[in-house]
């Protein structure tokens, strides 16, 4: 009786270490990013592991805020609620790409990443094709790109880690 009294109580304990443990990994994936989503996007191409050819283009990239003039090209839609938003995009490439950051109300990352993957066109572009699109977010950050699977996934990498 002992005994089974000893293991069931070891039980509880591992089983109260475990919830623990997990309770603060999911704290840690929802914090926030501080600072402007410029100065977020200036560190992700900073520490992304991007192709030389993609870092020579990045001469003609653009960075800007966005405004109801540009929503319905940059996100495919001016039905999104957000707070802040700034897209990095090139003016002139022969490759279809965007980089956006959106800051929106905690509450709303799962509807407002709902909305991107439901109105954004990969085809947007003459001529071209992005190859991939990927929405993830941090806290009320959410990541949003469009272009090859090498670029996008390294930016994300950038992001996770950021």
């Amino acid at each position: 009786m002992k005994t089974k009294f000893i293991r069931v109580f070891l039980l509880l304990i591992l089983t109260a270490f475990f919830c623990c443990a997990c309770g603060k990994a999911k704290k840690e994936s929802s914090e926030q990013l501080e600072g402007s989503l410029g100065d977020i996007i200036t560190g992700i191409y900073e520490k992304a592991d991007l192709s030389e050819d993609f870092r020579a283009g990045m001469d003609s990239f653009e960075m800007f805020e966005l405004t109801d003039e540009t929503e319905v090209s940059i996100l495919g839609t001016d039905e999104i609620d957000y707070t802040e938003a700034t897209a990095s995009i090139p003016m002139i490439s022969p490759n279809a790409f965007q980089f956006v950051l959106l800051r929106v109300e905690e509450e709303n990352v799962d509807t407002v990443k709902q909305q991107l993957k439901d109105n954004a066109d990969l085809n947007k572009w003459i001529c071209v094709s992005a190859e991939t699109m990927l929405i993830e977010s941090r806290g009320n950050v959410i990541f949003f790109a469009m272009g090859d699977n090498d670029t996008v996934y390294a930016l994300n990498s950038a992001f996770q880690k950021y």
